[in-house]
Formats: structure tokens, sequence, C-alpha cells
């Protein structure tokens, strides 16, 4: 019994799915049938004239006004991509010529810039072939004819070759390579100086009066005296300044003797150097050294005065070698004030 009641209920379960699909499906194709009548209607479009020319007529259905809205909404909706697309690759391509201007412009400065190293550097290698000479050292680097001997005034610019562009390349390699070599040339000058100036600090070469003062108020060589008025050989330099003004070593040395003469140079003191050169220092104010004291080059010494025979404030500056006496100017004149 219950196996009947469970099969009616299945058959009336069929039954009212199938009245609901039907009903739905049946609603579709009203709706298709509605659809497609209703774009099957026509309309009758009138074109008239304002003048008595005659009326145009057409029919078209509502599928065929669908479609050419479709149609021309579509070619307006390209029309306005492509418009957009070309006015964004104008303006690009506009900011990348402005940009290449400044470039180029950029690249000549750059390449006016490249020929005056050039030149510099060629003026510079003549300089430095002349200070070598004059210092007798020798130099056998030297710029390659395409920097040295080349043509400055053609530079690359942006239509030449690669050929072009590779030769500046070139050239500044060659230059950059010269001055890396120089740097042994410039080796050699300063140890030239460096011994030179280890030689200069072991003779009487440094003016003797502090900050490069004074003048020369007599010179070395035959000279009037100021008291006798007799004429005789004056052995050193007179230089002359003011009471108090300090006096320097004109080399390294030892102090071999200090004293003082009324009559004479007053206070004076003698430096022993190198090479068998003397120094006396004469008509002192103060003595700031003693016998057996070792001094170096530009060691305050004592003071200007006028002590001595001295018609003023002045230092005597005198210069031996061995036994013999020399113009203190010529060695003065190596190293200027």
């Amino acid at each position: 019994m219950s196996a009947e009641r469970y099969k009616k209920f299945e058959n009336r379960l069929i039954e009212g799915a199938g009245r609901i699909f039907k009903r739905f499906f049946n609603g579709i194709n009203r709706a298709v049938a509605s659809f497609f009548n209703t774009g099957r209607q026509k309309f009758t479009i009138m074109l008239v004239p304002h003048s008595e020319k005659k009326v145009v007529n057409f029919r078209i259905s509502v599928f065929s006004l669908v479609f050419l809205f479709v149609v021309t909404v579509a070619v307006l909706g390209t029309f306005f991509i492509y418009t957009t697309r070309i006015s964004g690759v104008t303006q690009q391509l506009s900011q990348k010529s402005s940009e290449l201007d400044k470039s180029e412009e950029n690249l000549d400065l750059l390449l006016d810039k490249v020929s005056e190293l050039k030149r510099a550097s060629r003026n510079f290698e003549v300089s430095l072939n002349k200070a070598m000479e004059a210092l007798n050292i020798s130099n056998d680097k030297g710029l390659k004819a395409s920097v040295a001997d080349g043509d400055f005034t053609s530079l690359i610019s942006a239509n030449e070759t690669d050929a072009g562009v590779m030769r500046e390349i070139s050239d500044l390699e060659n230059l950059s390579a010269y001055l890396e070599d120089s740097v042994e040339s410039f080796g050699k000058i300063t140890d030239l100086i460096i011994s030179q100036g280890d030689l200069l600090v072991e003779m009487p070469t440094l003016w003797p009066v502090e900050g490069g003062d004074g003048r020369i108020t007599n010179y070395f060589g035959p000279a009037e005296h100021p008291f006798t008025h007799q004429w005789y050989l004056h052995k050193g330099l007179d230089i002359g300044y003011g009471f108090g003004k300090p006096i320097l070593a004109a080399a390294n040395g030892k102090v071999v003797e200090r004293g003082y003469e009324p009559l004479g140079f007053g206070n004076y003191f003698i430096i022993r150097h190198n090479y068998g050169f003397l120094t006396k220092y004469a008509h002192l104010s103060d003595v700031y050294v003693n016998e057996g004291d070792v001094v170096t080059q530009g060691q305050i010494v004592g003071t200007m005065g006028s002590t001595g025979l001295s018609t003023g404030p002045h230092l005597h500056f005198e210069i031996r070698i061995g036994s013999q006496v020399v113009d203190p100017e010529k060695f003065l004149n190596v190293r200027k004030r």
C-alpha cells in the first residue's frame, strides 16, 4: 500500500515539474517571438527638403536600426581610441625630439671641452718636456700623434660615423694613458726637487732676516768706510731694517764662534755649514746661540741691532768658502725672498 502511495507521489511530482518546465519554455518562446516580432517592425523615415524637391522616404526595421546604431558606436569608439593613441604618440615624439636637441647641445658642449682638454694636454706635454730637459731628466713618454698632432677642430657630432666616435674615444684613452705615465715623470721631478731642497738647507741660501724683510744698504765689494772714509773691501752684505727684528740661520750648521767687538762687529757669531761654508752674523742686539749649538735653516738665532761700529740697526752678513769670502747675494738669489 505504501508502495502505491509512493508511486502516486512520484507521478504527481513528475507531472508538476513537467508543467513548470513547459510554462518556462513557453514563456521563453513567447519572449523570443515577441522580440523578433518587435525587431521585424518597420519604421518609415521621411526626408523632407525645404525646396520643392521630391520627398525621400525609406523603411527600416528595428533590427536594422539597432545594427546601424551598434556599427556607428563601434566606428566612433575605434576612431576615438586611435585618435587618443596617435595624440599620445605625437606628444611622446615631440618630447623625445626636444630631449634629442638638448642631448645634441650637451654633446656639442662636451666636445668643445674635449677639444680644449686636447689643446691643454699638448701645452702640458711641451711644458713638461721643457722642465725635464732643464732638469736633465729623460722623458720617453709622450702623447701619440692622434692627440698631440691631431686636428682639434674636427669634433664629432650626431651625424658622424661610428669610426669618428671611436677615434675620439681612442684619443681620450691615449690622453688618459699619457697622464698616468706622466706620474712617473713628476716623481722624478719631485725626487730631484727634494734632493735639491736637502742641498739648499745645507747651503746658506735663506734670506737671514725674518719674513724676507729688510733692504741691502751696503753691498759686497769696495766701499767707503762710514767712519774713516777710507776705501776698503766690504766682505759681506749690510741688511737694514729695525731694532729687534729676528735674524735667521741661513742654513743648517753648527755655531763655531761667538764674540763681541766694541770697535768692530759688536755682537757676532759664526756658523759652520756643510761643503766648507761659513756664515757670519754681526752688529746683533741679542744673540740666542752659543758655541757648539747645532742650528737648522730658518731658526731664529738673534735680533738685529747696532752694536760695535755701526751707523744704525742692520745685519752684517758674510759667507765664506774655506778662507775665501764670496758675495752672499749670489747665494741668497738661489732661494728668493
